[in-house]
């Protein structure tokens, strides 16, 4: 893909990440004079019509979003055979970054990264958008410390993809999946949520809640136990932290932190 035009617009770079829906290149917008990245979907994708349907009305509404702290969309569409998203280019790592070099975050530095992703959660969900998938790979920091949250739109295309499916399985990175998600049930905002206190779990602590051998086995945890406080692991997290954490990761979502608006506020 180096060297070549995307759309007889983009011209790719270079290769940025790979993962379950396509590559991310950084590519140069000679209309605009600008650099953006693009994701390109996987060919298989494109075979499947249910996806493509879903990722143009999902695209659409992602692109409708305008938010400091969200990843914005600029274009999307079809080229030789597949389709690709035109979203900002962040010049920044995202969270799996800082946790693999600095193992955690201090609760202060925790608490201001997760209330940006609230701020974004906040926004979509008043337009109606549940991300689905929340977690440290998504959430990217700029040079300048402004935190933004990315895929808005791509990971429910995905989850109701034919080739994303097999029996006894579910779709999406399984460490973050709240209970819903696992019995199949309707996403919703406290999804998000639950998906986002995980995260701070993370930050705070520099472990997930659950591990296991097999996605399975995590995934039981995830119906079975509570999520422990952070405190627990890491004694330097004062309890109101603690607090934030349990109410947003609670196994059921009608006893769970109602919005990203009131977790936002409980934080802060």
């Amino acid at each position: 893909m180096i060297e070549t035009t995307v759309d007889g617009r983009y011209q790719i770079v270079a290769r940025i990440a790979s993962g379950g829906m396509g590559e991310v290149y950084r590519a140069h917008d000679p209309v605009l004079d600008r650099e953006v990245a693009i994701k390109i979907l996987h060919t298989k994708l494109a075979d499947d019509a249910g996806f493509i349907d879903r990722f143009r009305r999902e695209a659409r509404s992602a692109g409708m979003l305008s938010h400091p702290n969200i990843v914005a969309v600029h274009d999307w569409g079809e080229t030789s055979g597949t389709y690709f998203m035109v979203m900002e280019f962040i010049r920044g790592p995202n969270l799996r970054t800082f946790l693999m070099r600095d193992g955690v975050l201090q609760p202060a530095q925790a608490a201001e990264v997760v209330s940006g992703v609230l701020a974004a959660l906040e926004h979509a969900h008043e337009q109606g958008i549940v991300h689905r998938d929340i977690k440290p790979e998504n959430v990217m920091v700029t040079r300048n410390g402004m935190v933004k949250v990315a895929d808005f739109g791509l990971a429910r295309a995905f989850a109701d993809a034919r080739v994303s499916q097999a029996p006894g399985t579910v779709t999406g990175t399984v460490q973050y999946l709240a209970p819903e998600q696992i019995e199949g049930e309707r996403a919703d905002p406290r999804t998000d949520l639950y998906a986002t206190g995980i995260v701070l779990f993370e930050l705070l602590t520099g472990q997930i809640p659950f591990t296991g051998e097999t996605s399975v086995a995590i995934a039981y945890k995830h119906l079975r136990d509570r999520v422990p406080p952070p405190s627990r692991l890491n004694p330097m997290v004062p309890t109101a932290l603690d607090r934030v954490v349990l109410g947003a990761t609670d196994r059921d979502r009608d006893r769970r932190t109602p919005d990203a608006r009131t977790m936002r506020a409980e934080l802060d």
